[in-house]
């Protein structure tokens, strides 16, 4: 670890849960996505572990450069940063295009310092194959406390971020079923939801889809 890093501990705190913006370059290319697999593993070394799905860009890039940036997202947080990096892929568009809020750690990675307590830089120390996603093990290289807002929760955002579904329209004549992805609305229609459904924008479970 650079002897000359930024570490504070207490953002490791914040670190212990939430939901995240996970993000890499790749050259000229930056890319990020929302997870929510994230935990402290060891306190010396200062050590991390992630959970990437491998069907997203970013797990490419974190793959080939060995290093990433953690934004903690704050309380604060807006539905409008979940649209941008948690429901497409990166290798169509340009994820932080017209996007005014982002900085620059040390590793010259970006991070949202607007909507974020905390950021965390890391380099990937080993990487394990487990079927759809990757496990990243990586030493914190660089953690800096933004501000005192709380941590965003799954049960806040579903509560207080996340939009209500729109009452589906009833329609006698069709008695086909909705089923509504819990993380980005996307709506799946038929007479029941397979078990192993993957959600096609979010990559979520069929777990976290609800009955309209």
């Amino acid at each position: 670890m650079d002897s000359n890093a930024k570490i504070d501990n207490a953002a490791m705190f914040k670190f212990s849960y939430g939901l995240f913006v996970l993000t890499a370059r790749d050259g000229d290319k930056d890319n990020g996505c929302i997870i929510n697999t994230a935990i402290q593993i060891t306190a010396t070394p200062l050590r991390i572990s992630i959970a990437v799905s491998k069907s997203n860009y970013t797990n490419d890039i974190i793959l080939k450069t060995g290093e990433f940036n953690i934004s903690i997202l704050s309380n604060d947080v807006p539905f409008s940063v979940f649209e941008r990096f948690g429901f497409k892929s990166g290798r169509d568009i340009d994820k932080f295009a017209d996007c005014e809020c982002t900085e620059r750690t040390e590793n010259g990675v970006r991070y949202l310092p607007k909507y974020t307590n905390c950021v965390i830089s890391a380099k990937v120390a080993d990487s394990y194959d487990y079927g759809t996603h990757t496990l990243f093990i990586a030493d914190v290289t660089e953690s800096i406390v933004l501000s005192s807002e709380p941590s965003v929760t799954y049960q806040y955002y579903f509560d207080n971020i996340k939009p209500k579904p729109q009452q589906a329209q009833a329609d006698k004549s069709n008695a086909t079923k909705r089923w509504i992805c819990k993380i980005c609305n996307y709506v799946y229609e038929g007479e029941f939801l397979p078990p192993d459904y993957i959600c096609p924008l979010c990559k979520h479970g069929a777990a976290d889809f609800e009955l309209a």
